[in-house]
């Protein structure tokens, strides 16, 4: 692929993905159907995708934004619902697609089957969780779907692994695939955590926020590069030095994670559109040659469809049967166990800790979130036509068929059907707002007592080093302001309460105050900045001075989207 012909990819996507946005479409379908249409215009060329590109370029910086949202506590608290959906559920989908389509392509061979399971096997949990967030999805729902997502993938790349050497010629036993599973998560894992690691002391011990955030823009790439050399999982590299450096960033400095956010969203926004844009422009090449081959155009459409069809069926079989064999194996086991450890004096002050209970409607919609994306397309762009060995790839058109039905009909079907099932079972955690801000209250409390306390032990050396005018002035004015603060959100939480209980008009006029003073302030922030832009227009003002007032500006407005008292009355 050109330079050129990625550029106008990436530029063509992100005005679909713009329009999209603003209109409020699904802008994954949107980008496809787009890039689709275009493919059919005279004088468009055949993309052909690097599988290297997706692979090095694209994946990495996805995986590694995604796992710094992802909350460290809560992914230990629902580690075994997350493995089991993780690898359980793509190693399952991977054999019984695999079993469907041995059984409908005459000329699949049984290991080219199952690497066409294990490339449709991962959800992409992105647009999932979108609208989870979006529609008030129980937050234990939430880490579920982001976690499972975030090893699946690594579980599919290191199926497709294992089965393309299958496919061409190599003898692998049981143990020899568990060995390759073992090896990729046991060095995929410890090289993550060894560079996120070092990212993080190195990132603590520099004072500089644009190299801070430099390193983290590298980082996702030398560990899924260094993982996969050292025949790891580059995947569980990167997803696991985002985690380790996600849940150390409150300890760096807050410019560094004001900057760090917009950037890896700006990033999801362009490379997700580039990925979707790929799937489009993609499908008239892969419906051509599937067309000119023996099986014809009618029969791999079908068998594309089954597949997608037993997709879709899967997932929520795996999960309910899963789940509930699970709680039923681990009572019998643990009654037992429990009985054992009553008879040892030592043993009987161990707590067990449970998984987070999900019930029929919390299932049922984490069955309904098997959206495929990026990494179904990573995954069958890097099948060749001839493995390593010099044997071809059986069915490899149909095998390219397969991938982009289940990933754009599992977008339709899923993506758009999703916020109806959401409602209609009712799984919204409407008080999960009310828990945080009790959190958040209880916790402004108590760091400003300790603040407080703090602020004492230190005032006699810091009335040693400054004075004590100086010293004396300094702490009225900074205890002044935590005060302020914990007595302005402490009366909004108050108002807010009150809110709820009235209803109407009433209602509606106390929620419109605060959105009134917002409006007010912004519009003359807006006419502050049209000042400042006249006067260095017409000449009588020096640009260095406008962007040190701009930078006052900016940030005036950008307390006014993060304090306290603004996400209190929100």
């Amino acid at each position: 692929m050109e330079l050129a012909e990625v550029l106008i990819i990436l530029s063509g996507s992100l005005l679909v993905t713009g329009f999209a946005r603003w209109k409020g479409l699904p802008a994954p379908l949107l980008t496809v159907a787009v890039a689709l249409a275009v493919s059919f215009l005279p004088g468009v060329p055949d993309i052909q995708i690097d599988s290297e590109v997706i692979l090095t370029v694209v994946l990495p910086p996805l995986l590694y934004s995604a796992s710094l949202d992802v909350s460290l506590l809560n992914f230990r608290e629902s580690r075994v619902q997350i493995q089991r959906l993780g690898i359980g559920a793509v190693v399952v989908t991977a054999f019984v697609v695999g079993g469907v389509a041995y059984v409908l392509i005459p000329d699949m061979t049984w290991p080219a089957a199952v690497l066409v399971g294990a490339v449709v096997a991962p959800p992409d949990a992105v647009s999932a969780a979108a609208i989870g967030r979006k529609l008030g999805l129980p937050r234990k729902v939430m880490t579920v779907l982001s976690g499972e997502s975030l090893i699946n993938d690594a579980a599919s790349l290191t199926l497709v692994k294992v089965f393309l050497a299958i496919v061409g010629g190599a003898s692998l036993t049981l143990w020899q695939d568990l060995g390759i599973f073992g090896l990729a998560i046991g060095v995929g894992v410890a090289v993550g955590l060894v560079l996120g690691f070092v990212a993080h002391r190195v990132r603590m011990r520099i004072d500089d926020p644009v190299i801070e955030n430099v390193i983290g823009l590298l980082l996702p790439f030398i560990a899924y590069i260094t993982a996969e050399e050292l025949s790891g999982s580059g995947v569980l590299a990167v997803v696991a030095a985002g985690l380790f450096v996600g849940f150390n960033s409150p300890r760096t400095g807050y410019a560094t994670r004001l900057q760090e956010r917009p950037f890896w969203a700006a990033a999801d926004v362009l490379l997700e559109g580039f990925v979707f844009a790929l799937i489009g422009l993609q499908l008239r090449t892969v419906v051509q040659e599937v067309a000119a081959s023996d099986r014809g155009l009618g029969q791999s459409v079908g068998v594309a469809f089954v597949v997608l069809a037993v997709v879709v069926l899967v997932r929520p079989a795996f999960v309910f049967a899963s789940y509930y064999a699970a709680r039923v194996l681990r009572y019998l086991l643990l009654s037992r166990l429990l009985r054992g450890m009553r008879r040892v004096p030592a043993l009987r002050r161990v707590r067990y800790h449970p998984q987070p209970r999900l019930d029929w409607r919390q299932l049922t919609v984490i069955s309904w979130t098997g959206m495929r994306g990026v990494v179904t397309l990573a995954a069958v762009v890097s099948i060749p036509a001839v493995t390593e060995s010099g044997v071809p790839v059986p069915a490899r058109d149909t095998m390219f068929l397969i991938a982009f039905v289940v990933t754009v009909g599992t977008l339709l079907l899923q993506g758009l059907t999703l916020p109806a099932v959401i409602r209609r079972l009712g799984v919204q955690d409407t008080s999960q707002r009310d828990r945080d801000l009790a959190a958040e209250l209880a916790l402004f409390a108590t760091s400003t007592a300790e603040t407080l306390e703090h602020v004492e032990s230190r005032r006699a050396a810091w009335t040693a080093q400054y004075g004590p005018e100086l010293t004396e002035r300094a702490i009225q004015a900074a205890t002044a302001r935590l005060v302020r603060q914990n007595d302005a959100l402490q009366r909004g939480a108050v108002e807010d309460a009150s809110d709820r209980t009235v209803t109407g008009a009433e209602r509606d006029r106390r929620r419109e105050v605060p959105r009134a003073i917002s409006k007010i302030r912004r519009e003359l922030l807006d006419k502050r900045r049209e000042v400042v832009l006249r006067e260095r227009d017409a000449g009588a003002l020096d640009e260095e001075v406008m962007r040190h007032v701009l930078l006052g500006i900016d940030a005036e407005e950008l307390a006014m989207d993060t304090n306290a008292m603004s996400s209190t009355r929100s």
